[in-house]
């Protein structure tokens, strides 16, 4: 842990990144030095970092970025590695279910001076739910120390096809009034049609959060030490998003997602409704050749209660970093700049972190979707961070993802998957309560 003295010099620095400097910056406090940074992402966000990146360079001359894109699905093995070996990044991507083992270990740098005692910036005007990700008090999530600046916060909506719709007749629901899950059939089914290479859905696969949560259950139990997964809520809402499938035939098999994915399958006009986050948008942008728009996910009719998750992914600082301060400063020019926070709008990969920007310069483009307002409420009213970002291992979790498709392909019920599974869950997730408290 730093001393106070060296915080102060070390919120000096960054002032002058999230003073927005252009040309000078402090270059001559940094020193001719080079830092790497590891990431992943789509070409489009490849192109916006690399952008991001220039202008952190151009803000501090005496500072070269080595940028190190990884192919998502390789992304964990690849950090792994280099941890293993002592090669740590100076800067990486890192997820929230990664806070609290990373943070335990000593992998990843106390990042809080960072955001608070500063004249410049206004923790006030970034979404709390953003940085409350990468909090760890040793003890709880979302409480006490920040481990890491948010890359972006993704609130995840459910898209529709404008074209599709009207071609249906299908009216959206008002941002205010969302459809019931019944509604949700009757609309995709009007809006399924088709066969073969011509075959069009009514939706891509369900948010299984969203269903679960706006049923009233959960994963775990409010003080994540139980698994609940065989509570008839649960068991109701996983039959539910498997049914869309086995029994109203409104959304693709798992046979057919394999072969092509909803999103390309969205991409092509052919999935009237499919759920999306704001770093979609640029591709949308680019290659969707109809209109779109967002709208309030479906409410299960027993509690007519709005649910969907949020993710995010931060920036950590490794601890063994030979350049710290010029590592944390690319995270907060990153997180906080806001000429590279509206880069990251402008190029569609996300919502600002900073709220004035979000609520105003975001709300104002002219580009898709016009209700950009329910990304915002999202963040700010109906949005959950997932539930395995609150346990110090998620293993548990996948565990239940594993065979989880087994229920979509009608060979279990969701009553019978969630009695099997559920022992295995929690053995799981009592291993990593116990790991905590080592």
């Amino acid at each position: 842990m730093r001393t106070r003295t060296a915080a102060v010099a070390l919120v000096a620095a960054t002032a002058l990144v999230l003073a927005g400097c252009s040309g000078g910056g402090s270059g001559g406090q940094s020193g001719d030095h080079k830092i790497t940074f590891m990431g992943w992402g789509s070409p489009q966000e490849v192109s916006v970092f690399k952008d991001l990146i220039a202008q952190y360079e151009e803000a501090y001359p005496g500072v070269e970025v080595e940028y190190i894109s990884v192919p998502a699905a390789d992304f964990s093995t690849k950090l792994q590695t280099m941890i293993a070996s002592k090669k740590v990044p100076d800067v990486f991507y890192l997820t929230p279910e990664n806070v609290m083992p990373y943070a335990k270990s000593g992998i990843i740098a106390d990042l809080s001076d960072y955001v608070s005692d500063n004249e410049i910036f206004d923790e006030a005007n970034v979404w709390p739910n953003a940085i409350d990700m990468y909090r760890y008090d040793g003890t709880t999530p979302g409480e006490g120390a920040i481990y890491g600046l948010p890359k972006d916060i993704g609130p995840f909506a459910l898209a529709y096809n404008k074209d599709l719709f009207a071609q249906a007749g299908v009216t959206a629901p008002d941002p205010g009034s969302p459809w019931t899950w019944d509604e949700f059939v009757a609309a995709a089914k009007k809006l399924t049609s088709g066969s073969g290479s011509d075959k069009v859905y009514g939706s891509a696969p369900y948010s299984l959060e969203s269903a679960v949560w706006s049923n009233g259950a959960d994963w775990l139990n409010a003080d994540h030490t139980k698994v609940t997964v065989t509570d008839p809520k649960f068991v109701e809402a996983l039959q539910w998003v498997a049914d869309l499938g086995l029994k109203e035939g409104v959304v693709p098999s798992s046979e057919e997602e394999s072969s092509l994915g909803s999103f390309q399958r969205f991409l092509d006009g052919k999935i009237g409704m499919m759920g999306i986050g704001p770093w979609s948008q640029g591709q949308f942008w680019d290659e969707a050749s109809f209109d779109w728009d967002i709208m309030p996910w479906p409410v299960s009719p027993e509690t007519r209660t709005q649910a969907t998750w949020y993710g995010g992914i931060g920036f950590a600082v490794a601890n063994s970093s030979k350049n710290q301060d010029d590592a944390a400063n690319l995270a907060a020019f990153l997180a906080f700049n806001a000429e590279a926070q509206k880069t990251n709008m402008e190029k569609g990969q996300a919502i600002p972190n900073l709220i004035d920007m979000a609520k105003d310069d975001y709300l104002a483009m002219d580009k898709a979707p016009e209700n950009k307002e329910e990304f915002l409420r999202i963040v700010e009213d109906y949005g959950r961070r997932a539930t395995q970002t609150y346990t110090y291992n998620s293993e548990w979790f996948t565990v239940f993802n594993a065979d989880v498709a087994s229920v979509m392909l009608g060979e279990k019920t969701a009553a019978e998957y969630a009695e099997q599974v559920q022992p295995e869950m929690q053995q799981l997730l009592d291993e990593g309560i116990a790991e905590q408290g080592e």
